[in-house]
């Protein structure tokens, strides 16, 4: 089976980011979707460690080890980016202030819970970061992540198992496998995006779907 790489994922969920919007992009996977904006539009890119105006990863050799993101990888600044103290980053984040928020995760339920600090596993270790905040802070919650475990199990699931980061907080469901919206009637699959049927991803996820594709959307809600 054909799925995308993390690269291709990022590409998709950067395409539904908004001219003007506000975003923090979670440690991990999701910091990928700097590199994939358009860059005729202009959206605000937030690190929780205090930087607003972050751009793409920098050229090879062209890296400044006093500009990283909240991952510790190495960023570059926009023209009218800023730096701040971060007590006033997590007020950025929990008032209300940010559009959209990219987090990766290890489980989401299909009312939308969200799983993605802690597997549980008593030798893992804890870091839920600012996972939290932006769980309830944005105001949407985009994940990003594989659609099966190493183990081929689905991340999709009909409950948590795992310590919850937040209830109720995501809004759609980007896999290398599809786009999936959280819906007060379920989960709506909007995009198939590898080389599957939509019974074959409703048999590798293992919870109820409905299949309604975004252009099919747009022309219900015209």
């Amino acid at each position: 089976m054909k799925k995308l790489t993390r690269d291709e994922m990022a590409r998709r969920v950067a395409q539904d980011i908004p001219e003007g919007a506000y975003v923090n992009l979670g440690i991990g996977v999701p910091t990928l979707v700097a590199n994939h904006l358009a860059a005729d539009r202009e959206i605000f890119l937030q690190s929780e460690n205090g930087l607003l105006g972050m751009g793409p990863a920098p050229a090879p050799g062209e890296e400044d080890d006093e500009l990283i993101n909240a991952g510790k990888q190495h960023v570059t600044l926009l023209t009218g980016g800023s730096f701040f103290h971060h007590a006033d980053s997590f007020a950025m984040m929990r008032g209300g202030h940010l559009d959209y928020c990219v987090l990766g995760a290890f489980q989401v339920s299909v009312k939308g819970d969200l799983a993605n600090w802690h597997t549980g596993a008593p030798d893992a270790i804890p870091a839920v970061g600012g996972a939290m905040d932006l769980a309830i802070g944005a105001k949407q919650v985009f994940v990003m992540m594989e659609h099966l475990t190493k183990g081929g199990e689905s991340k999709i699931v009909a409950e948590c198992t795992y310590p919850l980061t937040g209830i109720g907080c995501v809004a759609r469901i980007y896999t290398d496998l599809a786009v999936i919206d959280v819906t007060p009637e379920g989960l709506v699959v909007r995009e198939i995006l590898a080389d599957l049927s939509f019974e074959e991803l409703g048999k590798l996820t293992g919870v109820p779907l409905r299949y309604d594709p975004l252009n099919s959307a747009v022309r219900n809600a015209a």
